[in-house]
């Protein structure tokens, strides 16, 4: 297929950005096992105050006044998502052993709702319960106004080094220092329009693509993705040391 025409806008879909309201789609990615996390359930089950991160990460979401339910992709095994109860209605669907599969998956549901073209697709991660309203809110209007979507980011702060691997020696030399000027450490939410994100998944299986995030695989195609600066208290749930710091946010807001 020919990547320039890949995403050929529907009629009823944007052909410029505007600046009025869109329906809002909310997805969270809930499917992974979390093995660098090394607990033994996955991660977004760990209890925070009497409550799991996946239901702090919906209680989250809740506080948009954008989101009114949301699609939550898990694993096929998973039975512990069942016996919550969340802050907003929930769709569950059952994922893939990737994580763009899992999505795939959970804009698929969503697309058999009936959706418009030009609706938004909010994707959130299971792990990311801190995120504020404001933020969710500023990501999804920033998408109003782009033609693909838009996601939240930080500009990197520290000192950035390239490593080279060239012993068997868990210290690793320094090849060079990177320059930070223009990056970004990517977050979540991210916001797409239904039909680019669903076309540009397709894409990414039938090309057998490698991808990180779902901003990634519109990168790799050449469609542009608005960076919206987020906040570094946006913190995800990664390995063992994350959770206290995770858990001082959530209780001192």
């Amino acid at each position: 297929m020919n990547q320039a025409s890949l995403l050929e806008t529907p009629n009823n879909a944007l052909s410029e950005p505007h600046t009025g309201f869109e329906n809002v789609y909310a997805l969270v990615v809930a499917a992974g096992t979390g093995s660098r996390f090394g607990a033994n359930i996955p991660k977004q089950y760990v209890e925070i105050a009497g409550q799991t991160i996946l239901q702090h990460c919906i209680e989250s979401l809740a506080t948009s006044r954008y989101i009114k339910s949301v699609c939550l992709v898990i694993s096929v095994k998973d039975e512990m998502a069942k016996q919550l109860n969340f802050s907003l209605p929930v769709q569950l669907v059952s994922g893939g052993a990737e994580r763009w599969q899992s999505v795939l998956a959970g804009v698929n549901a969503i697309a058999e709702q009936g959706i418009e073209d030009n609706s938004l697709i909010l994707i959130h991660d299971a792990a990311r319960p801190c995120v504020m309203s404001q933020h969710i809110d500023a990501v999804i209007e920033a998408a109003m106004n782009e033609q693909y979507g838009a996601t939240l980011g930080v500009p990197v702060v520290d000192t950035i080094k390239r490593i080279k691997k060239d012993d068997n020696s868990s210290y690793p030399y320094i090849q060079e220092t990177v320059d930070r000027r223009n990056l970004w450490q990517s977050q979540t939410p991210q916001v797409f329009r239904a039909f680019a994100l669903q076309q540009v998944l397709n894409e990414v299986t039938e090309q057998n693509l490698s991808i990180t995030d779902e901003a990634s695989a519109f990168e790799v195609l050449n469609y542009p993705i608005r960076m919206v600066e987020g906040s570094r208290t946006n913190l995800k749930l990664t390995l063992p040391q994350d959770l206290a710091l995770i858990e001082w946010l959530l209780t001192n807001d």
